[in-house]
């Protein structure tokens, strides 16, 4: 892979410096490509070289480019590789001096010995080598004779390839090289975008087909589809058993059937009795007058039809008809069981259709309270509006009742569950390719999500890591905070340490980081010890950052402190922080819920306001920069303009369960106690929504200029521990949600965006 880019890039240079005219520097170039020890970073190449000077016995070039080896690629790896650097090299070696041997070549073989003695005779695996151009048929001795054959020998070359391909594979490249990849990353987003789009698109058809084919279904009564299984005798007999029963009610009975019927029987000058009333087709008994047997019978019966049409019963009959009909129904009445056979059916129609109109009238009603009327029509209709409004996501599907289009179509959800405690932070990088995620455990787990998730790094650390934040130039480092006054710089890529810087012993705690976007430096938050042990934790209690505390500035390059913070009216341990786009300003939330916001370019306090009653957990900039938003221990989510002082746009009250301290409960009575350290909300790109925690997963609510501030739209769920931290990252229409809980699972939501 990083070979075809390395050398499509060459052809690139080469184009361009043709394109510029610059022979001299082409002719440069060429003839160092040619001499590239590197050999374009092509593993074949490399080995092939080895061998071609093993075979020509120049011992002086193999240990020259080796050692050129060594200085440009094995160094650079962790301490963990060189035991197995060692080994590779060992085995060159021997490898080497086999091929002396084989070759009959002993005069190199005591070469090599006399130019290796210094450095081989202190090492114990080489201890019984230096008798090996003295010994006859060293091939047949016990000690040896592996070296000899041909499988060793293939195995060693394998070894040495696959190590270089992993290695070329891993290390860190220019942004040049990544050209090919990144059209290459574009393409496939685009296909899958593609993809999910026609999946979204059959959904949403799907989706309109079974609400058509529910709609039809809720609007035809079942009394009607039975209807091609009645004779004329029977609707005959139906009419008239609801006229018997019209005739003998004395009461109203509740019934929607028995209204409508009784409204029929008054006379035409008199009003209707119910105005709510459902209008359906005529029928002799309904018709509002009053005819005789003779016209009733012959009178042709109009259809019976749905809204859409699509079902229609008519009968008509002739003169020669109607005495018949007439005869059977006196049969029928004359036979006692045939009439209670026919009763109990069309008491079976009436009780279905009854049913029917009180699903229907439930629907639409939208409050638990209704006229007496409408309780007479459907009165079960009221538990039925509770039990919606009991369900665990109530206040989103309250919204959706009430009307509003719903903002965001959930295209997937996933997990990510390579934590084993609680997760304290987690972001996604720059790019939105990765994911840092940090547990109580201190242990870090670097990892990509697209196309499919996998764990790119894991860090562990001796000290407690407190503190986490994403580098931005470049966006593979990543800056850790500890509990022991430590500050480390860590390559994800590399996957090994850069740098490590002591901020302040006597402020050991690592509160918060943030970095600016030029990437230039970066924010450090420390404080003092805690004033009370962890177990106090256990029990809720609050406060425990009441303690003094400092705001570092340092450079991201040289890793020098650039300047410190002054912290009135006292130093106080910072809670959170966060940039503006550009870096110019720079707003925290500390313990004695105080917000200040700092001017980059002049290094000093431009303005503080005292926001909240207990400590901040959490502020951020407005999609306009206008204000922040913050969210503190009094369990109040404030807008404040950043133009005056102390001066409130909006505020409004949130659950408890979305700012902590967040318990979680075992069996035993066990139960653990985390107070909020990530962020506790996070904005979609044009700054309309917001994603808070709630206790069973990320809850996406609409920012209103009314007086609740938040309005509920989306729950997306998923979790069945508290919620903790959460992030969004955004691109384009669809967005990613990230939710993370204290049973160590972190939910990856993708989500997208409906254009109004």
């Amino acid at each position: 892979m990083m070979a075809s880019a390395v050398e499509r890039m060459d052809e690139l240079v080469r184009e361009y410096l043709l394109f510029r005219e610059l022979s001299s520097t082409l002719k440069t170039f060429d003839t160092e490509i040619k001499t590239d020890k590197e050999k374009g970073f092509r593993v074949d190449k490399i080995v092939e070289q080895l061998q071609h000077l093993i075979q020509s016995y120049d011992l002086n070039g193999l240990r020259e480019y080796w050692g050129y080896l060594d200085r440009r690629l094995f160094s650079r790896l962790e301490d963990a590789y060189r035991h197995t650097v060692n080994k590779l090299k060992t085995s060159l070696y021997r490898y080497y001096l086999v091929h002396t041997i084989q070759s009959n070549k002993i005069d190199k073989a005591q070469e090599f010995f006399q130019k290796q003695a210094l450095e081989l005779q202190n090492q114990p695996e080489w201890k019984e080598w230096f008798i090996l151009p003295f010994i006859p048929n060293p091939d047949q001795n016990l000690v040896f004779t592996t070296y000899f054959s041909k499988q060793w020998a293939e195995t060693f070359l394998v070894s040495l390839h696959n190590f270089l391909s992993v290695l070329f594979q891993c290390m860190p490249v220019p942004v040049l090289l990544n050209f090919d990849a990144e059209v290459q990353r574009c393409s496939q987003l685009q296909e899958e975008n593609d993809v999910l789009k026609q999946k979204l698109f059959a959904l949403q058809a799907q989706a309109r087909m079974k609400k058509e084919e529910e709609m039809i279904h809720h609007k035809l009564p079942p009394y009607i589809q039975n209807m091609d299984r009645l004779g004329d005798s029977e609707l005959d007999l139906m009419s008239s058993q609801r006229a018997s029963s019209l005739a003998s009610s004395q009461t109203k009975t509740g019934s929607f059937l028995s209204l409508l019927l009784l409204q029929s029987k008054k006379p035409p000058g008199k009003g209707p009795v119910h105005s709510g009333s459902l209008q359906f087709s005529q029928s002799p008994v309904s018709s509002g007058k009053r005819e005789s047997p003779n016209n009733q019978t012959t009178k042709s019966k109009e259809s019976l039809t749905s809204k859409e049409g699509k079902v229609q019963v008519s009968t008509a009959a002739d003169p020669s008809t109607v005495q018949q009909r007439s005869r059977k129904v006196q049969d029928h009445e004359r036979d006692p069981n045939s009439v209670q056979h026919r009763q109990r059916k069309v008491l079976d129609h009436e009780k279905e259709r009854k049913e029917l109109l009180s699903k229907h009238a439930a629907q639409s009603l939208e409050k638990k309270t209704e006229s007496v009327s409408a309780e007479m029509d459907s009165p079960s209709s009221p538990e039925m509006v509770v039990d919606q409004l009991d369900s665990p996501t109530k206040l989103a599907k309250l919204s959706l009742e009430r009307g509003n289009e719903q903002p965001f179509i959930v295209l997937s959800q996933e997990e990510y569950a390579e934590h084993h405690s609680s997760i304290m932070y987690c972001g996604v990088d720059c790019s939105g390719r990765r994911v840092a995620s940090l547990d109580v455990d201190g242990v870090v787990k670097v990892w990509a999500f697209n196309p499919t998730m996998q764990t790119k790094a894991t860090i562990m650390s001796k000290s407690q890591l407190l503190s986490l934040e994403w580098a931005t130039k470049p966006d593979r480092l990543l800056l850790l905070g500890s509990g022991v006054g430590t500050v480390r710089l860590y390559d994800t890529e590399a996957k090994k340490s850069l740098y490590e810087l002591t901020i302040d012993e006597s402020y050991p705690r690592i509160l918060s980081l943030a970095c600016s976007p030029s990437g230039t430096s970066f924010v450090c938050s420390s404080a003092a010890p805690s004033i009370k042990p962890v177990t106090v934790l256990e029990t809720g209690d609050k406060g425990a950052n009441l303690v003094p505390g400092n705001l570092l500035l340092w450079d991201t390059k040289t890793m020098k402190q650039q300047h410190q913070f002054s912290l009135d009216p006292e130093p106080i341990a910072i809670n959170c922080t966060a940039f503006n786009h550009n870096g110019n300003l720079l707003v925290t939330g500390a313990a004695d819920g105080i917000i200040r916001l700092f001017d980059m370019q002049r290094y000093d306090c431009a303005m503080s306001w005292h926001a909240h009653s207990g400590e901040v957990y959490s502020v951020e900039f407005s999609y306009d920069e206008n204000s922040v938003y913050s969210i503190g221990e009094d369990g109040k989510f404030i807008q404040w303009n950043i133009h005056k002082s102390g001066v409130k746009v909006s505020e409004c009250g949130v659950q408890s369960d979305a700012i902590g301290p967040f318990v979680l409960s075992g069996y035993s009575g066990y139960k653990q106690v985390q107070v909020p350290r990530g962020r506790l909300f996070a904005f979609d790109s044009e700054g309309h929504y917001v994603l808070t925690c709630s206790s069973g997963g990320g809850i996406i609510q609409k920012l209103t200029n009314t007086e609740q501030m938040l309005e509920p739209c989306l729950s997306l769920g998923g979790h069945r521990a508290p919620v903790v931290t959460v992030d969004w990252c955004t691109a384009m229409d669809c967005g990613t949600c990230l939710t993370a809980s204290m049973d160590g699972k972190i939910k990856l939501t993708t989500l997208l965006a409906q254009k109004p």
